[in-house]
């Protein structure tokens, strides 16, 4: 069994002008930052000091609010043709009991992408410089899995920002199922109009009403959405501002749509290059913000504790967040 440790010293934070820190690596990456073989990346801003803090000044009241997206919410037809949820129950006789067995792709509901997810497309390699064979090929190793982020967990302060309810005030047009871009301005006159106050390490949601707009689709609008090959999601921009701005504020980013970003990729890049396989930031998907949205305009407060508890399965490549807040 291994032992607890405490977070090291974290190294100075590089400027986002001297990025790419490995010549030899992908765009803007920080290879090497935190070691040539770390596989926490971006999660080391998360110190055990900063946690004790944040629990301090975060947890107030007591009310827990799940963020968690039912597993079978996609139903048969989940985005990106990934594999729908399925469950079987069974009893085992002559035994009054019951059992189940549980088949799902860990990213056909609420998850993060783990740094075995998404590499630099045409560089082929993953965070610190990881290459295919040696996640999937002959001799494959467990580097990069998500048991490494099991380990502590993704805990820490984290802010939503509500876009949802601020372009719906400001009158704003969002198309969710379309190509489109929210672009970093946008975020920013969320922040502003909440009031709420961005700290190095945060953990950033965004509500899109990506969920919202789910929950209103036919089977035949489903069906339709499902069957584009790649699909067409609305998120945020593709940009060196929106890149910066997430270098010099987060350990790690999600929200309630199905990529993070807009997509397809309007660029000749992706942020999940970028975020995954360069800096080694998780990415959240699908969370079920409704409840938590509801609960910050109650209060008139957007930041809150976060504890998120990725499943210890060595080598994965993502995981149900198992996440909740405070």
């Amino acid at each position: 069994m291994s032992t607890p440790t405490s977070s090291p010293p974290l190294p100075q934070q590089p400027k986002f002008s001297d990025l790419p820190l490995d010549k030899e690596g992908g765009k803007w990456n920080a290879w090497g930052l935190y070691g040539k073989k770390d596989e926490l990346g971006m999660l080391r801003r998360l110190t055990d000091r900063k946690v004790v803090e944040s629990a301090r000044e975060e947890i107030r009241t007591g009310v827990r609010i799940s963020l968690n997206w039912p597993l079978d919410a996609q139903g048969t037809r989940p985005l990106f043709s990934r594999q729908a949820f399925h469950k079987h129950v069974y009893q085992k006789p002559p035994r009054i009991v019951h059992d189940d067995v549980w088949t799902f792709n860990t990213q056909s509901s609420s998850q993060w992408d783990g740094l075995r997810h998404f590499g630099y497309q045409k560089l082929g390699k993953f965070y610190n410089g990881v290459t295919v064979e040696e996640i999937s090929g002959e001799g494959a190793t467990n580097v990069n899995g998500i048991h490494v982020m099991a380990e502590k967990g993704i805990v820490g302060r984290a802010i939503l920002l509500d876009f949802h309810s601020w372009r719906i005030a400001n009158n704003i047009a969002y198309e969710p199922f379309k190509t489109g871009s929210i672009p970093l301005k946008y975020l920013k006159a969320t922040a502003e109009a909440q009031g709420t106050e961005i700290k190095f390490g945060d953990i950033c949601l965004i509500r899109s009403g990506f969920t919202v707009a789910h929950s209103k689709l036919t089977a035949d609008d489903i069906e339709v959405e499902a069957a584009k090959v790649p699909p067409e999601v609305s998120g945020v921009e593709q940009s060196e501002e929106m890149i910066q701005w997430i270098w010099e504020n987060f350990s790690a980013i999600g929200g309630d749509q199905p990529s993070l970003e807009c997509w397809p990729t309007q660029k000749d890049w992706s942020l999940h290059e970028v975020l995954l396989a360069g800096w080694g930031c998780p990415i959240g998907e699908l969370f079920d913000l409704e409840l938590l949205a509801r609960h910050c305009k109650e209060v008139n407060r957007w930041s809150f504790f976060l504890a998120s508890e990725p499943c210890n399965v060595p080598g994965g490549v993502a995981r149900y967040t198992n996440s909740r807040s405070w």
